[in-house]
């Protein structure tokens, strides 16, 4: 007599069960931040009513505002994570006060808006756009009308001296330039601190914006302090739209104080049309120095970690609101 066979019994592994919900504000790639936020939550891309009443932590865009509508549809949220620096559309105080941190990605753009900087001062110093036309237009015998600058041997006035500003400094040096910086909140080294924003303008070839906007520093270059900048001088703004008057600006450029703008910023954004964008002088770029293809994969995974590490109990490495947990002890 046969014995029966028996078949060996498969052991079921179950899957891992979804505990939270994280939604996104705004378009962000999702093939980058799944893995970061783990197997156990899911992420809602396009997140319905519904999805937002359950939602424990939001990956949001720039352009994307958390105000009190918004926290107040969504009750369960623990943590909101801006893909960037800036919150401007983000009520910090509001999140605070109900123990949200709101985490930030300082060091994923940092080096992306530095190369920015330094695109844009290039192509101002080297005269690029007329050279090009000289070219184009086959006028070779004019081309030493047209004066071509330099960066090795030039002083580059950093205002603001962040994280930004600091990468700044750095390839200024990797360009042989002298670095002069004004911070109002926090002041440079010593070797390089200006006291006086003046002073700065006074002696930098290229002068670039970095600072925070505040109600102090908006318009924080404006026609006063551009009648002190050194004659030649390039100015760069991929900071805040709101640190320049550009009224103040495009005078500069007419009278030749200004040799070159370059504007990755705008007050409002989108841009609206200013008779400076037709300067030939000028040169612009939608907002769009940070988001550099590396940085914007590292910004949605320093995000997704931010997400993650709130969700798991531990406290995340850069948030805007540092007194946020206190803040809901005490309420």
């Amino acid at each position: 007599m046969t014995k029966p066979v028996t078949k060996p019994v498969t052991k079921q592994v179950a899957e891992p069960v979804a505990e939270h919900v994280v939604v996104a504000l705004g378009p962000v790639d999702t093939d980058t931040v799944r893995p970061v936020l783990g197997e156990r939550v899911t992420f809602v891309t396009d997140p319905t009513p519904e999805d937002l009443a359950v939602a424990e932590g939001a990956i949001v865009r720039a352009d994307r505002r958390v105000d009190e509508d918004f926290l107040s549809r969504t009750p369960r949220l623990r943590v909101v994570a801006r893909t960037g620096v800036g919150v401007d559309l983000v009520d910090v105080a509001a999140a605070s006060d109900r123990g949200i941190p709101v985490v930030i990605t300082p060091n994923s753009g940092s080096r992306a808006v530095a190369e920015g900087v330094f695109a844009m001062a290039l192509h101002l110093t080297k005269r690029l756009r007329p050279l090009t036309e000289l070219v184009r237009d086959g006028r070779w015998a004019a081309r030493n009308a047209v004066p071509v600058g330099d960066l090795d041997g030039a002083t580059l006035g950093i205002v603001g001296y962040g994280r930004i500003g600091r990468r700044v400094s750095e390839l200024g040096a990797a360009f042989g330039m002298r670095t002069l910086a004004y911070d109002p909140f926090s002041p440079p080294p010593a070797g390089i601190a200006c006291a006086d924003l003046g002073e700065l303008a006074e002696s930098s070839d290229v002068l670039t914006l970095h600072a925070p906007l505040v109600e102090e520093t908006r318009h924080l270059v404006d026609k006063r302090l551009l009648a002190r900048v050194k004659p030649g001088a390039v100015l760069i703004n991929c900071g805040r739209g709101g640190l320049l008057d550009p009224d103040a600006a495009l005078a500069a450029l007419e009278s030749g104080r200004l040799a070159g703008v370059g504007l990755d910023v705008f007050d409002p954004e989108p841009a609206l049309y200013h008779p400076l964008f037709d300067h030939p002088d000028v040169v612009l770029t939608p907002h769009l120095m940070g988001m550099t293809r590396r940085a914007m994969t590292l910004t949605f995974v320093d995000a997704a970690r931010g997400v993650a590490d709130v969700l798991a109990g531990r406290p995340p490495a850069a948030v805007a609101n540092p007194d946020w947990n206190h803040r809901k002890a005490t309420a």
